[in-house]
């Protein structure tokens, strides 16, 4: 995949294939111009370094957005000052779960 990746930062319309992870084995198609070995190694240093500077992204998991909102809505629920604050927020929410309860 990085050798992908690279020919496609050198070349975004590039056609190509290759096997087994191999960059002796890409062969260009639909009339692409071949790219250079060490041109594509040489982009493949910078594409593998880009990809170990971003491991704080892929570490980085956050609860889903509905499951922020529910937290969020049960600490509001629980704190007075934080439902004058919220009020509009806690209200809509608090009408949908009036509505529709768990066990109703």
């Amino acid at each position: 995949m990085i050798i992908s990746k690279a020919i496609l930062k050198i070349n975004s319309n590039a056609k190509f294939t290759y096997h087994n992870n191999d960059i002796n084995t890409i062969q260009w198609l639909d009339g692409t111009t071949p790219i250079p070995k060490a041109d594509i190694e040489a982009k493949m240093v910078e594409v593998q370094a880009d990809y170990d500077a971003k491991q704080y992204q892929r570490d980085r998991v956050y609860p889903s957005i509905g499951d922020q909102l529910d937290m969020l809505w049960h600490s509001i629920d629980q704190n007075s000052a934080l439902k004058s604050q919220y009020f509009d927020f806690y209200e809509a929410i608090k009408a949908v779960k009036v509505k529709n309860p768990k066990n109703g």
